[in-house]
């Protein structure tokens, strides 16, 4: 087994992978198809994703459960195979990661609305995001990600589940969490969430929740140099805590064939120490990315870690 990510991150940068949900797609995932239950049913075309960005250079790598939760997986009819292909997220990685990478189990937006905004009970989130903190764990990883956030209500549930979980674990080893919100560029000002949470914000609610890594991904027009602000904003609000960045590749473009991004993996690597000298000692991408995006980061963040 690795090191523990903490102690790690205390010594060096670390790359995590890139984007899932659109390498899935390229592999033949159909548009509004469910990805977790590949996990099952097309466990090697996961692994070769996953591979791929082992081979480029990624310390960390994300479980394929971003919509795992039962709430999103009833979209699909799979409510009740939640747990079951959660934990086989989680082992499928473990095989990948093998001893020296972490397996970072995801927890995405449940896909809705809390109430009284929306109809969703924050009872019924709170359980759902529970059993799949809890099958992620028993699938063996090493840290759970509470990802792509925009209410603070809604990341609250989320943390709260994974610290229950981990603690229900009871293997006495430290095992992280992090927390990431997703931002969209404004005409002035920093960026904003959806619900128009603001990184100062979100990273003081972060460490009130006692999060171990403060985290931003995904967002809407931003670009890498964005998220470093984003990067610089939660290092004035959170010094002591490390801090995780995973940008797109770019803004999507709906073109006759599908969605494409456009900041090529040269583009994206010109500010990976941008991100580095905002205060991230976590590097991977999100959507769009790829892993020759990878590959280019792993370069920029070894010169980087070898100059420290």
């Amino acid at each position: 087994m690795p090191e523990p990510l903490l102690e790690a991150l205390k010594t060096r940068v670390l790359l995590c992978d890139g984007g899932m949900g659109t390498q899935l797609q390229a592999a033949g995932l159909e548009v509004g198809g469910c990805g977790e239950l590949w996990n099952v049913e097309h466990p090697e075309r996961v692994k070769v994703i996953q591979s791929r960005y082992a081979d480029a250079g990624s310390d960390l790598i994300i479980t394929n459960t971003f919509c795992g939760s039962r709430i999103s997986l009833a979209n699909h009819g799979l409510a009740e195979r939640a747990a079951e292909l959660n934990e086989a997220a989680a082992r499928l990685l473990r095989e990948v990661a093998g001893p020296d990478r972490w397996v970072i189990g995801d927890i995405g937006p449940f896909g809705g609305l809390l109430a009284p905004m929306g109809e969703a009970e924050p009872e019924a989130v709170s359980e759902a995001f529970l059993e799949q903190a809890r099958a992620l764990l028993a699938g063996g990883a090493d840290a759970l990600i509470v990802e792509t956030q925009t209410a603070l209500e809604e990341l609250e549930l989320g943390v709260r589940a994974a610290r229950q979980a981990i603690e229900e674990h009871g293997t006495g080893k430290k095992i992280p969490v992090i927390a990431s919100m997703a931002y969209d560029k404004m005409k002035s000002g920093p960026p904003r969430t959806m619900m128009g949470v603001d990184p100062r914000t979100a990273a003081t609610r972060m460490l009130e929740l006692g999060v171990d890594i403060v985290a931003c991904n995904c967002g809407t027009h931003l670009d890498i140099f964005d998220h470093a602000e984003i990067v610089a904003i939660y290092r004035g609000a959170a010094p002591d805590h490390p801090i995780m960045a995973q940008p797109n590749a770019g803004a999507p473009e709906r073109t006759g064939t599908g969605i494409v991004y456009h900041e090529t993996p040269e583009a994206m690597a010109k500010g990976v120490a941008a991100l580095v000298d905002a205060g991230a000692r976590i590097v991977g991408g999100c959507c769009g990315t790829t892993p020759e995006h990878i590959r280019l980061f792993r370069a920029e963040i070894d010169k980087i870690n070898a100059a420290r």
